[in-house]
């Protein structure tokens, strides 16, 4: 039975913070974070990337002793989490169209879906889901708009899971081995998350930089 003190605790977390998320809920937590993160629009906010590396970090037990996750059950929770979610938000896509992001008054879920648009026309379906992974608010907004543009069902599967599998797994196996290998790593954990979100960025600033150059190219030949 939930006692006052647990429920109080519960309805106190702090839905911008991973530590926060993981003690309140565990490891239950993060696939229903992940689902609502890629799967549902108000989920734009949520903090994957952290959450994924913490929860990573805290299954070695040197992070914090009042806090321990299983590896295992966590993997499975963060990989059914962003696969189910992405796939939901594929499907109210295709359903809804647009309609679900023009009654959003958000600035930053505009101008992810702007990017996220961009990514599937300048990239290809394939690439472009599979980049959107590793972007915050993208990877919101890329999957209702994949399907609101009929990206083909059988294409947006495989490269979702792909996708989805390398974010999910990635970054939660990174935090382990972190974990594993560093003596009072919690010290440090707050810089370890900010490098992890930067590094997030990087195969979309690569791929940027590299279709920057390919235009210049194209119009100092023109």
């Amino acid at each position: 039975m939930t006692t006052p003190v647990h429920l109080s605790s519960q309805l106190a977390v702090n839905v911008l913070d991973a530590h926060s998320l993981l003690s309140a809920f565990g490891v239950l937590g993060v696939g229903v974070v992940l689902f609502a993160e890629t799967g549902l629009l108000i989920g734009f906010f949520l903090p994957g990337d952290s959450l994924l590396f913490t929860a990573g970090l805290l299954c070695t037990g040197t992070a914090d002793r009042g806090l321990k996750l299983s590896l295992t059950p966590l993997l499975v929770a963060a990989a059914v989490g962003a696969l189910a979610g992405s796939q939901c938000g594929y499907v109210l896509g295709r359903k809804a169209g647009g309609a679900l992001l023009a009654r959003s008054r958000s600035a930053r879920l505009h101008e992810g879906a702007r990017r996220a648009e961009e990514l599937l026309e300048r990239y290809g379906y394939a690439k472009a889901i599979v980049l959107a992974r590793f972007v915050p608010v993208v990877r919101t907004v890329l999957n209702p708009m994949a399907g609101a543009l009929r990206v083909p069902v059988r294409t947006f599967t495989i490269w979702q899971v792909t996708g989805g599998l390398a974010w999910s797994l990635g970054l939660t196996l990174a935090g382990y081995a972190l974990g594993s290998s560093v003596p009072n790593v919690d010290r440090y954990l707050l810089p370890m998350v900010a490098v992890i979100v930067a590094l997030s960025l990087i195969p979309l600033a690569s791929e940027v930089y590299r279709s920057r150059r390919g235009a210049k190219a194209k119009e100092a030949r023109g």
